[in-house]
């Protein structure tokens, strides 16, 4: 999934699928591991499932990596994001772009998602929540955990995952229910939705 691209060093680029900056490409840093944007079927296909939902949402990106997730939504009307990425490349290229595009709702934090999901508990809700963590650290359980214990997301809110396993693998926690599912390739993605209390 991750670009590759010829003539720009260590700098690779994705497009913006839809909305304000539709056909806008950004580049992100090419030599960060684990780091490979949601390719564009899936990005066109979740945003599809999104479409009710997306415009006015306040959206957290926990492992923004290149960006892709958290610029499409915002494209689209997202009235907020909030990105989260460990690695100061990252950061400093999210940051790039968000001046690239002069972004005002973007806010981004260099921080563990993990720890920060702990420390964060209760303290902010969310209608959208972008879940990609690099394959290699199986991580989508215990943060899919900490989402809905830690009651980040609003009721009727949505919770995308992508995975290089079978997303029925997972065990959803009481209150959260896989309503998508699909398969490109070797990545397995969806939805769950947030039940009302």
């Amino acid at each position: 999934m991750t670009n590759h691209s010829t003539n720009s060093g260590n700098r690779n680029r994705f497009r913006i699928i839809g909305g304000e900056w539709r056909s806008r490409k950004l580049g992100f840093p090419g030599d960060v591991e684990g780091l490979r944007p949601t390719a564009d079927r899936i990005r066109e296909t979740l945003f599809n499932w999104l479409q009710m939902t997306i415009a006015g949402a306040h959206c957290l990106d926990l492992f923004a990596g290149s960006g892709a997730l958290s610029f499409e939504a915002l494209s689209r009307g997202a009235a907020s994001v909030t990105a989260l990425d460990l690695s100061p490349k990252v950061t400093s290229s999210l940051r790039e772009n968000c001046s690239i595009l002069s972004c005002k709702n973007l806010e981004i934090i260099g921080a563990d998602a993990m720890q920060w999901l702990r420390k964060q508990s209760g303290k902010a809700q969310y209608d959208v929540v972008f879940l990609d963590p690099p394959y290699r650290l199986n991580l989508l359980q215990d943060c899919l955990d900490l989402l809905v214990a830690g009651n980040f997301v609003n009721a009727g809110g949505m919770i995308y995952l992508e995975s290089d396993r079978t997303l029925e693998s997972l065990a959803f926690p009481a209150g959260c229910r896989l309503v998508k599912a699909k398969k490109a390739g070797q990545v397995f993605y969806g939805v769950c939705e947030i039940q009302m209390k």
